[in-house]
C-alpha cells in the first residue's frame, strides 16, 4: 500500500476469512539489535517491514553491523559483537519509533561512542527524561532538547557502571534501555519492576545465549539481573504475528454478526495478551488455538467469532501494562457494548505516539459516544449498539488512533474518516489489504 492521507470506512456485514497479520514490532526491533550484537550471523524470518523497524536497521548500520534483506524474504544480521558498535557519522533518524529510540539510546549509552538521535515531529514530543536518568547514573552524558526531547545527543561511557534501578513506573522500555546498556557493564545490572511489563527482552537475550535471571522478591516485585560482558550467540529468530496488531482485525470480528476470523502465528505472551483477556470477560468469542512455544515466545492461532453481545465491565488497572499499546481498539469496542466500561491506570497513554487518552475520548465524542475522562482514566457507556460514527477524526500522526477508528467505521451507521492514515505505515503496511480481504470497505476519501 502507498501512502495514503485521508482514509474512510464504511459499514459492512461480512468480515471473515483466515489472514496473518505482520511481524511483532517489539520483537522485530530486539531482533535486528540484538543480531548486531552477537557475534557471526543471525537469519530472521517473519521481520517486519514497517518505517519503524527500517529505521532501526538503518540505525545498526550505521553503527557497524552489517544486515541486508535477501531474495527469499530472510533477512541477515552479522553482528559486530558486544562493545563492538562503530560511532555513526550522522544522526540517527528514528522516524515514528519510541522503542526503538529508548532501546537504542540503551545501547549508545553502554558503549565509548556518541549518537545524535532525531526523529519525526509526532516522536519529538515524546520524552525521553525517564531513560535518560537511569542511563546518566551507568554513566552517560546527554544533551537533549527542552523536555528531554528529541534531538538528542548521547555520549556514552567509557567504563559503564551496573546499577540497580527501581523502575518509577512500568515501562518495558526503560527496563530494556537499562539492561542493554548493562550488557557492557561489569558486574550485575539489575532492574526491579513493581507490576510486569513486556518481557521479550529477557527472553531473546536467553535465545542469544545470555544468562539472565528473573527474582520475585518479598515485595510482590521482581527483579532482572543481568552480568555484564557475556557474548551473544547468533541464532536463527522467526518473529510472531504482532498481538498489538491483531488487535485491529480481532476487534472488528466481535463486533460483527456473523464475522468468523482466524489470525495464524500470533504471539500470546502472557504479558501482551491482556486485550484478548478482557474481550473474553466482555462476552466475545475468543479463543487460542494450536499454542506452542517458539524460542521461548508463546505462540497461537486466535479465532474471533462475532455475534455475541459485549458488556461493559471494570477493568483491573494492574492488566494495563499487558495491554497498553491495544487501549484504542478496546475502546471501540466499548463503545459498542451494553453499560457502563470503567478504565484506569491510562497514564501511560499520554506520552504515545499522540496523547491517546486525549484523542480516543475526542474521536469517540465526535462519533457520539458518552464518556467522560479523567487524568488516567476513561468511562465508556455504551448503548449495546455501534455509535452513530460520521465524524472526521483527528489522528495528531498516531497509527493506532488511525486504525482504531476506521474499525469502528466498520461498524457504525455512518462512516467514520481519518485525517490522516500514512502513519499506519510504521506498523501495520498491509492494513487497508488485509481488513478488506476480510470483508472491510476502507480506502481514500476521494475514492
Amino acid at each position: 500500500m502507498s501512502a495514503i492521507s485521508s482514509l474512510i470506512s464504511k459499514k459492512t456485514t461480512s468480515f471473515a476469512g483466515a489472514v496473518k497479520v505482520p511481524g511483532d514490532k517489539s520483537i522485530s526491533h530486539r531482533a535486528l539489535m540484538f543480531g548486531a550484537l552477537a557475534v557471526g550471523e543471525t537469519m530472521i524470518s517473519g521481520l517486519l517491514e514497517g518505517e519503524d523497524v527500517l529505521c532501526t536497521a538503518e540505525a545498526m548500520r550505521a553503527m557497524g553491523a552489517d544486515i541486508e534483506k535477501c531474495s527469499d524474504g530472510l533477512w541477515r544480521v552479522y553482528g559486530v559483537g558486544v562493545g563492538g558498535l562503530k560511532q555513526p557519522e550522522a544522526p540517527l533518524y528514528m522516524g515514528n519509533s519510541g522503542t526503538s529510540t529508548r532501546l537504542l539510546m540503551g545501547l549508545v549509552a553502554g558503549h565509548d561512542i556518541e549518537a545524535r538521535f532525531t526523529g519525526d515531529a509526532s516522536l519529538s514530543k515524546r520524552p525521553m527524561n525517564r531513560v535518560i536518568k537511569p542511563l546518566e547514573m551507568m554513566g552517560a552524558e546527554f544533551e537533549a532538547s527542552e523536555g528531554g526531547r528529541l534531538p538528542l545527543s548521547v555520549k556514552g561511557a567509557r567504563d559503564v557502571l551496573a546499577i540497580e534501578y527501581r523502575l518509577p513506573v512500568a515501562s518495558a522500555q526503560v527496563k530494556s534501555a537499562v539492561l542493554l546498556a548493562g550488557l557492557n557493564a561489569r558486574g550485575t545490572t539489575t532492574v526491579i519492576e513493581d507490576k510486569p511489563t513486556r518481557d521479550h527482552t529477557e527472553k531473546m537475550l536467553r535465545a542469544f545465549g545470555v544468562k539472565v535471571l528473573v527474582e520475585d522478591l518479598e515485595d510482590g516485585a521482581q527483579a532482572i539481573r543481568l552480568l555484564g560482558q557475556q557474548e551473544l550467540c547468533p541464532c536463527a529468530v522467526d518473529v510472531p504475528g504482532d498481538p498489538s496488531s491483531a488487535a485491529f482485525p480481532a476487534v472488528a470480528a466481535a463486533l460483527i454478526d456473523g464475522a468468523e476470523v482466524r489470525l495464524s502465528r500470533v504471539g500470546v505472551n502472557e504479558r501482551r495478551a491482556g486485550l484478548y483477556k478482557t474481550l473474553k470477560e466482555m462476552g466475545a468469542d475468543i479463543c487460542f488455538e494450536h499454542e506452542r512455544v517458539e524460542a521461548g515466545e508463546e505462540v497461537a492461532d486466535i479465532v474471533v467469532r462475532g455475534g455475541r453481545p459485549l458488556q461493559g465491565i471494570t477493568l483491573d488497572p494492574a492488566r494495563v501494562p499487558s495491554m497498553i499499546d491495544e487501549f484504542p481498539a478496546l475502546a471501540m469496542a466499548a463503545a459498542c457494548a451494553q453499560g457502563t466500561m470503567h478504565m484506569s491506570g491510562l497514564a501511560e497513554l499520554r506520552v504515545k505516539e499522540s496523547d491517546r487518552l486525549l484523542m480516543v475520548a475526542k474521536g469517540l465524542e465526535a462519533c457520539g459516544v458518552s464518556l467522560e475522562m479523567g487524568e488516567d482514566s476513561l468511562t465508556i457507556h455504551g448503548t449495546g449498539k455501534p455509535p452513530r460514527g460520521g465524524a472526521t477524526i483527528a489522528t495528531a500522526l498516531d497509527h493506532r488512533i488511525a486504525m482504531a477508528f476506521l474499525v469502528l467505521g466498520c461498524v457504525s451507521d455512518e462512516p467514520i474518516s481519518v485525517d490522516d492514515g500514512s502513519p499506519i505505515q510504521t506498523s501495520f503496511p498491509n492494513f487497508i489489504a488485509l481488513m478488506n480481504d476480510l470483508g472491510a470497505a476502507i480506502g481514500p476519501v476521494d475514492a
